[in-house]
């Protein structure tokens, strides 16, 4: 048939009318913006108050106190904590970003024939419009979405749309093909899938966003905005922090009024009294201050960064830091099938060949065919017909060189194969004894009847057809015929001959990825629960399940729906299904979507994986949304990480990193809360006995750093751990502060505090004012005592030795030689700067050993508690 196309005027009208053929890009914020909205955490907000007030706190002892320019240390250590928390994570999540860039750079300047003005021309594929009439062969990628002319033996690639591998297309629409088994008409080819055999002649409906894939891309881009798991929690301490600081400098100013209008009443001199009132301000505000964990931000960014980091060498690129901690708080997984659990290639699952027929069946195999095999990658790729592709990768495996055959056999008269037939038949004069050999592969149902078998032979075959096809594999089948020279193998585009010799069938599957089995395996025993969404067929999806491991015998009927039931059921009947939900076969966009809301809903914390144009939707809408390194560029765009090599495993790696981060967290915030509560307490029974603390505002700064940002970098830095997936997920309405978190903090931080006024009263001072010696001491002896906290905090959670693994957290030891280093140093030659004078050898013997006690008290405790499990 001959075809004019469009005319110039035609394409113009068309492209204002329906727009060009590019999907239109996400919106980007500014810089500034994106760098502003950094400070929206809620701990940050609560340092920024903090930091205003510390200002006030350091003009006020600067200017009324004569005291020096060291006041202003404070403020400064905020702002610098403040920074370096927003800064990390900036940068770094700026840097991912150009990467996902880099991955999502699509092509729109590959050239597409078109007929325009009645000529075959080539034209940009972003300048097709609707009304193009457009040609595509094997190989190419449809530009947009298309409804065939002309067609012939038409096979296409819907597996970035729908999930399915190979999907057979035609002009003529059969009732019976064209059923609720296929999820878009069989006249019908979509934008971003692929032409794998054959070739057609189609006219354009749709461009750019109005094409299914663009509607997915749009769809996709809107962002659902809800806080993760560890933003609600942050949330929650911050909170609690807020209202303890308040309440205590409450509390301060008014036990401190009241305790000065009964000593002294109001009478006296107002200055003296303001003066009061202003210093018990200060002394609240200060409180306020001391009380806020500023290194909190900054222990939390850099663990989100170590870990994102390592994961980008582990093969998984987080978008977001935060990102990463939400895998660790996973609770379901939605996974695709096609390319996430399956290899995305067809290949030979099992075979039954006679015996002896050996050379027939790789004649047949290699000659019979118009796939090839691609060997210039790292593993052989099929190109052309996936299934043929299958056989010929099954020749390889066996070490047969299909080329070498296709060489020896030379080819006299071929059939192709094509929907009505169901088989394809090639004559060729055998390499291997010289003989004219008909060769012939097909639907068996279809073969088996043009072979000479006895009654006992069929069934046999039809038994071993069964066990396959229950096994979702397609089936194909073998046979051959030697003719004499003069006969012909068909005649009419049929094969003539009805006794041919079947030489075996051949079971073909997409198969699992081998690490999938393990990685699933360990998922599920960290209390995950998976759920495969696929647009395949149900027979095919509960197979794949089987042999993943999501779905067993016992399970019952009801853990595999289709999308058609799916749609029917209510919100409410869905929320009653979904504990038992393992399945959702023939699955469209929108109820991949629906089911993770729905999910999110019931309160589970949801990643879903996909590759395909078809997962955008649900990717965004889930919590983590993880896409393939071999993904669509849309899925990518909606994704919040993308797992490089496709490997499940790396799922389950990312949860491990994810929960080793959450636990690295705990750690800094037990450590550092454990400080606060006796800082705070130091404050508050300084305010009422109106003494000065033994520390000064340069020694408190360098405990600070010790507390902020050392101790974060060296908790953040500790290695995941392999045990964390034997536990079972978080609760998400749990406080990130536990019980027994809570029993740390305040046990160890009263310990402290009875070491520290005991030492006090050791040296016989009530009012607290130390001589410059003992001041030093106490100084050190304060560090010390955070110092082997710190090994403490390591070892928090683990039920092992805090010298357990010592060897491999590199960056924990260096931090903490840093630490002591750092101490004897200030302390040696620090002088005036630190109120410090240098102390003996034999009191830095004593002050270490003695302080030591801290981390032996911990030693026991832990052994204690490990004797006690057994």
């Amino acid at each position: 048939m001959t075809y004019n196309g469009l005319n110039e005027e035609e394409v113009e009208r068309s492209r204002r009318e329906y727009g060009c053929n590019v999907m239109t890009p996400p919106k980007k914020e500014s810089l500034l913006i994106r760098f502003l909205e950094c400070f929206g955490d809620p701990i940050i907000r609560i340092l920024l108050v903090a930091l205003v007030l510390s200002i006030g706190i350091s003009i006020y002892q600067f200017v009324c106190t004569d005291e020096s320019a060291s006041v202003f240390l404070e403020p400064a250590g905020i702002f610098f904590a403040v920074i370096l928390a927003t800064l990390v994570g900036f940068v770094l999540e700026l840097k991912n970003e150009k990467t996902f860039q880099s991955l999502n750079e699509t092509n729109d300047d590959i050239l597409v024939k078109v007929i325009r003005n009645g000529n075959v021309t080539q034209v940009e594929r972003r300048n097709i419009v609707a009304g193009d009439i457009i040609m595509l062969e094997t190989g190419e990628e449809i530009p947009a979405d298309c409804e065939l002319l002309d067609s012939f033996n038409l096979t296409v690639n819907e597996s970035t749309l729908t999930g399915e591998l190979q999907c057979h297309k035609s002009v003529e629409v059969d009732a019976e093909v064209n059923s609720s088994e296929t999820t878009y008409p069989v006249n019908h080819i979509m934008k971003g899938c692929t032409i794998i055999e054959g070739y057609c002649t189609a006219r354009v409906y749709a461009v750019g966003d109005a094409t299914e894939a663009g509607k997915v891309f749009t769809a996709a881009q809107v962002q659902e905005g809800d806080a993760t798991p560890l933003s609600k929690k942050l949330d929650g301490l911050a909170d609690l922090i807020t209202k303890v600081s308040y309440g205590l400098a409450i509390l301060i100013i008014v036990g401190r009024l009241s305790h000065y209008a009964i000593l002294n009443g109001f009478d006296n001199d107002w200055v003296t009294t303001v003066k009061f009132v202003l210093d018990s301000l200060m002394i609240a505000v200060t409180l306020i201050v001391v009380a806020v964990p500023e290194g909190l931000p900054m222990s939390v960014n850099l663990s989100l960064a170590f870990s994102m980091k390592k994961l980008m060498k582990e093969n998984t690129l987080p978008r977001t830091m935060h990102a990463c901690e939400t895998m660790g708080a996973t609770t379901v997984i939605c996974t695709d099938k096609t390319g996430t659990l399956t290899k995305n290639r067809m290949e030979v699952s099992e075979w039954q060949i006679k015996q002896g027929a050996e050379v027939r069946v790789n004649e047949c195999i290699a000659c019979n065919s118009t796939a090839n095999i691609d060997l210039s990658g790292k593993e052989p790729k099929a190109i052309g017909n996936p299934t043929e592709g299958a056989l010929l990768l099954y020749l390889h495996k066996q070490g047969v060189d299909y080329l070498d055959l296709r060489q020896k056999n030379e080819m006299i008269d071929r059939l192709p194969f094509n929907t009505e037939l169901k088989y394809m038949a090639t004559v060729v004069r055998s390499g291997y004894d010289g003989r004219k050999v008909l060769y012939v592969k097909g639907a068996p149902e279809y073969i088996i009847n043009m072979c000479d078998l006895s009654e006992e032979e069929r069934n046999d075959l039809y038994d071993s057809l069964t066990a396959m096809q229950n096994k979702a594999m397609r089936t194909l089948a073998l046979a051959y015929k030697v003719l004499d020279d003069e006969e012909v193998g068909f005649k009419d585009d049929r094969i003539t001959a009805n006794d041919l010799t079947m030489l075996g069938i051949m079971g073909i599957s997409d198969p699992v990825r081998d690490d999938v089995p393990g990685a699933m395996k360990r998922c599920q025993e960290a209390g995950i629960k998976v759920i495969i969404v696929t647009g395949d067929v149900v027979g095919t999806a509960r197979e794949i399940g089987r042999q993943c491991g999501v779905i067993s015998e016992t399970d019952k009927e009801d853990a595999v729906m289709t999308g058609n039931e799916f749609a029917a059921l209510s919100d409410e009947d869905v929320l009653k299904r979904l504990p038992r939900l393992k399945i959702l076969s023939r699955a469209r966009p929108d109820d991949k979507k629906r089911l993770v809301k729905l999910l999110k809903q019931s309160g589970e914390v949801v990643a879903v994986t996909g590759d395909g144009t078809n997962d955008a939707p649900a990717l965004n809408a889930a919590d983590v949304g993880l896409s393939m390194g071999d993904g669509t560029a849309v899925a990518r765009e909606a994704s919040d990480m993308t797992i490089l090599d496709n490997s499940f495993a790396s799922i389950g790696n990312a949860v491990m990193w994810g929960r080793s981060l959450y636990k690295n967290i705990q750690r800094f915030i037990m450590f550092q809360m454990t400080i606060n509560v006796v800082a705070c307490v130091v404050v508050v029974v300084g305010a009422f006995l109106d003494t000065e603390s033994p520390l000064t505002v340069t020694q408190m700064l360098w405990v600070n750093l010790i507390m902020d940002t050392f101790a974060a970098l060296a908790l953040a830095s500790l290695p995941p751990s392999y045990d964390v997936m034997k536990e079972k997920p978080r609760k998400v309405d749990s406080s990130i502060i536990s019980k027994e978190m809570a029993r740390r903090i305040f046990g160890v931080g009263g310990m402290f505090l009875v070491l520290l006024i005991g030492l006090l009263i050791w040296y016989g001072h009530s009012d607290i004012h130390l001589p410059a010696y003992e001041l030093s001491a106490f100084f050190t002896i304060f560090v010390m005592l955070q110092f082997w906290n710190m090994f403490n905090a390591k070892a928090f959670m683990t039920g092992k030795s805090a010298f357990k693994g010592l060897k491999e957290c590199k960056g924990f030891l260096l931090i903490a030689l840093v630490i002591l280093v750092g101490q004897i140093l200030i302390v040696t030659f620090g002088g005036e700067m630190f109120s410090v004078i240098p102390l003996s050898i034999i009191d830095w013997v004593k002050i270490i050993g003695g302080t030591a006690i801290v981390l032996v008290v911990g030693e026991v405790k832990r052994l204690f508690d490990k004797i006690h499990l057994r």
